[in-house]
């Protein structure tokens, strides 16, 4: 996931459900000055709340497409593993339906049905006791990772122009891919056949580009790329590049599309492949570079040899086309355009074929219900994003030198997921992880996209079959936790999920300067974009941190993208991108090197290990709370010597008390994995004690002693009692907790229960309290000083009845450029926080919100946040403001 655009408008007249559904991605409401505060809510009130296997979001997207009049709609089922067939006939005999997809070992069903039958469909599922969850497609937006997004370039400021490009002759160690901070290139310079040899990462984004040049071999000379697929659905995603094989033709000549072809004797199928198709893509539609989107090729298929021929020149004869198979079946690529070697920069594009063979037709209606067809894909890519990702993961020899990715003998699958309207579907990642996990011979995934919903609590269909894959095939899967911060609570999904590896961004001093111009004094820090936990039942979310920001590889037929203020150019085919999408694969990556020297030492490494070794070695980033950066950043090094000691650990169930706006939408109401108290009304020095509940679910049968412990405590928190407890198996046992928080603001630790009999932390526990101030009646007013590329949070509780909430900024210096964000109780913010909104002295030609003062009506009761952060490109290091709070009480107009 990335920053830039990461809270578009809704612009619907069904703006509440649409919150309701993917909150973070419709932060932006209305205009400046009138922002609606989502006084209706993002879920059903208590006592109407949707039927417990159906979430509240999966209700309104229901009830969207109804008042829209789509024919169908598509859920994701989850079952018990093995019981996917009961479901499935049910669902068969539902006339109209069609079952598209199931994995019976995972419980896993994809179904669309016409939607005036969603609700029987629906309600009949939600009786078999072998059906745990449904969720309904959505679409999450895939935003601009690029800092070049700006409306506006800024000036520059610093340090700016300090550090040169970076070229062959930049070591492995450097700011520009800091790969260095998670320990990644000393662990490849200790252990030089451990570099992620062995090693195969899956990358599910948007593609990777197959010409570029850092991506073409590993460390040992093997073939970097060796899968290419879409995971899109041909039908039910709209998804151009999917083709319908329905036309059968036969040689040595046929008609079609208006024109005579030439073929050598045989019966085919052909179809009509359209550039413009790829509109929505970086490519916008142009895949041969001659500057227009009007091209189209013929595309043949001959089922019986398993082959496809394009008609590349566009001639009418198939007789001189290179007839291709899937990528995996013998690494042809084929190209649209022709490149000029004379220019640094490629004219054409690669692309690959796919085949889906027996395609139910049923979502199409009318004559082809009950019927199947083989579709062909064009596999080209959607954005550069994929390529970044993929760099960052695995890149060998970046510009030509010793700059790599985290493990460069890793070896890479791609599965593009995404559509082009700009996102991509839940369905199509879930089916996307499904099948490099159970297909594709993946040792990891790195998935670098999600969404912000209003009920981040991980209790849904996919978050399930997630932790399903991770327990059933041993695959890590590795999240980013996502772009909505730096407010509290706002962890996309399915980041969410409780055994992923959900990682925060985090950026040092030196990549300030080497890839923004930006100057900082702060010597290491969290970017102030990525997202923050906990989870909306307190669990533990981002799980780890890694570096944010990288200059790595994107598309070859692209210029190069170096963010303007850092004062340097880069060739084609290499751009600065930033978000918790490029801390992932930091993550990924530097995690393939703990698989691959496991692998060479012949030893088995769990999903379960690696995460205890993970978490138990990150290092604590200094000034930055437990819920900001969960375990701390990445000590791959320091992990590695816990795994050869036999890390492991115990398995637990946490149930602390939870108590937030949406608390009594939890799976059991009030209570979740964590500790987390924002509308309990904790006042600045009350003292409060609450209980949580462990229990061991493996381990000795005998009661095991393990000790607790607080890290990244600021003082708040305090075990009551002994620092000891026995913990029998399978039988709850309650650890009392105290908070007192000296301040105003949110305070979190990290509650540890370890048993010293195992190697590395056995369980870890988010503690987090928020000691918010009234919004009295005359207001609410701070002044403070906003540092360059840091931010502070308010926490204020506003009244039931306020019928206006009005914020506004003042004090500031001239030229500064600070901005302030208000976020709901519900974790959402009610502003767009992409990196070129809502900052005085910059320019907004979107004009999408009013820099010094909005208002927010009928704004939802309780704890709000008003978070203020000075821009990368503001004039000032220390940014003096005055931040003032009102609520009004009377009626306001509409």
């Amino acid at each position: 996931m990335t920053p830039e655009s990461r809270n578009a408008p809704s612009g619907g007249a069904r703006r509440a459900a649409r919150i309701a559904i993917a909150a973070g991605l419709v932060a932006a409401l209305t205009a400046a000055g009138g922002a609606s505060a989502f006084a209706d809510g993002p879920a059903p009130a208590p006592g109407n709340s949707a039927p417990p296997k159906l979430g509240s979001q999966d209700a309104a997207l229901l009830a969207d497409a109804k008042a829209d009049g789509d024919k169908t709609v598509t859920m994701m089922i989850a079952t018990a593993p093995g019981q996917t067939g009961q479901v499935a006939g049910q669902l068969d005999a539902i006339k109209g339906a069609s079952v598209g997809q199931t994995y019976d070992k995972l419980g896993y069903v994809r179904a669309t049905v016409p939607t005036a039958k969603a609700d029987a469909a629906i309600e009949e599922a939600q009786k078999l006791p072998s059906v745990h969850g449904i969720d309904l497609k959505e679409e999450i937006k895939l935003p601009d990772p690029t800092p070049r997004a700006d409306a506006a370039e800024g000036t520059k400021r610093g340090k700016a122009g300090a550090y040169p490009a970076p070229d062959r002759r930049t070591p492995a160690k450097n700011p520009y891919q800091p790969a260095f901070e998670t320990g990644a290139v000393d662990f490849v310079e200790d252990h030089r056949k451990a570099d992620g040899r062995g090693v195969t990462i899956g990358i599910l984004d948007s593609g990777i580009d197959l010409g570029h040049p850092a991506l073409q071999k590993t460390t040992t000379g093997e073939r970097k790329i060796v899968d290419w697929v879409t995971a899109t659905d041909p039908l039910t995603d709209r998804d151009g590049t999917w083709l319908p094989m329905t036309t059968s033709v036969g040689g040595p000549s046929f008609s079609f599309n208006g024109r005579t072809y030439t073929v050598p004797a045989g019966t085919y199928d052909v179809s009509l492949f359209r550039e413009s198709a790829t509109t929505g893509g970086d490519m916008k539609g142009d895949l041969n570079r001659d500057g227009d989107t009007t091209d189209s090729w013929a595309v043949l298929y001959d089922k019986a040899k398993g082959t496809v021929r394009v008609d590349l020149d566009d001639n009418g004869d198939f007789g001189n086309d290179e007839e291709m198979k899937p990528y995996k079946d013998g690494f042809q690529i084929g190209y649209f355009g022709k490149d000029d070697a004379a220019t640094p920069i490629a004219e054409r594009i690669p692309f690959v074929v796919q085949i889906r063979k027996d395609v139910p037709m049923d979502p199409k209606g009318g004559d082809w219900v009950g019927k199947k067809a083989d579709f062909v894909n064009i596999g080209v890519i959607e954005s550069e994003h994929g390529t970044h990702v993929a760099g960052i993961t695995a890149a060998h020899s970046l510009f030509g030198g010793k700059m790599n990715g985290a493990a460069p003998g890793a070896k890479l699958v791609s599965s593009r997921a995404c559509t082009w309207s700009g996102g991509c579907t839940n369905v199509a990642l879930t089916e996307g992880m499904i099948d490099l996990v159970v297909n594709r011979g993946v040792d990891i995934v790195n998935m670098s996209i999600g969404g912000l919903p209003a009920l981040n609590d991980g209790n849904n269909a996919r978050a399930e079959l997630y932790t399903r894959l991770i327990d059933t095939y041993g695959v890590q899967l590795v999240i980013s936790a996502g772009n909505s911060g730096p407010g509290t609570n706002t962890i996309g999904d399915p980041g969410l999920a409780d055994k992923v590896i959900s990682v925060g961004a985090s950026v040092s001093k030196e990549t300030w300067a080497a890839n923004y111009g930006s100057e900082v004094t702060t010597k290491y820090a969290m970017l102030p974009f990525s997202s923050r936990g906990p989870r909306e039942d307190g669990g533990f979310t981002p799980t780890i941190t890694a570096p944010g920001a990288s200059v790595n590889t994107t598309p070859t037929w692209e210029p190069g993208a170096p963010v303007a203020e850092a004062g340097y150019a880069l060739p084609p085919g290499y751009g600065m991108l930033q978000g918790t999408s490029m801390a992932a694969p930091q993550a990924a990556g530097a995690s393939a090197l703990l698989i691959s020297a496991a692998k060479q030492k012949r030893m088995k490494l769990t999903p379960a290990d690696l995460r205890t070794a993970l978490t138990s070695t990150a290092k604590q980033i200094k000034g930055f709370q437990a819920h900001e950066q969960g375990a701390g950043l990445m000590n791959i090094e320091d992990a590695w010597e816990l795994l050869r000691e036999g890390a492991t650990a115990h398995t637990y169930t946490v149930k602390a008390p939870v108590s937030t706006a949406l608390s009594s939408r939890l799976k059991t109401p009030g209570f979740g994995t964590g500790l987390y108290d924002r509308e309990g009304g904790l006042k600045p020095g009350e003292e409060r004690t609450y209980d949580v509940s462990v229990t061991r679910t493996s381990g000795p049968a005998k009661g095991v002693w393990h000790e607790l412990k607080l890290r990244n405590n600021d003082g708040t928190f305090k075990i009551v009692g002994e620092d000891e407890v026995k913990l029998p198996l399978n039988r709850p046992v309650t650890v009392k907790v105290r908070a007192k928080a000296k301040t105003a603001g949110i305070h979190s630790a990290v509650l540890t229960v370890d048993d010293d009999r195992t190697e590395g932390v056995d369980q870890q526990i988010l503690t987090t309290v928020v000691a918010a101030e009234p919004l009295a009646a005359e207001g609410w007013k701070k002044s403070a000083k906003a540092t360059r590329n840091a931010s502070t949070s308010y926490f204020v509780t506003v009244p039931q009845g306020t019928k206006s909430l009005d914020v506004a900024l003042s004090g500031l210096a001239e030229g500064s450029q600070t901005r302030f964000i208000a976020i709901s109780p519900y974790g959402v913010p009610a502003d767009p926080t992409s990196t070129v909104n809502c900052y005085p002295n910059y320019p907004n030609l979107a004009n999408t919100c009013r820099p010094d003062q909005r208002s927010y009506a009928n704004p939802v009761p309780g704890v709000w946040e008003i978070e203020v952060e000075s821009r990368r490109t503001s004039p000032l290091l220390e940014n003096p403001y005055t931040l003032t709070v009102t609520g009004k009480s009377g009626t306001v107009a509409p």
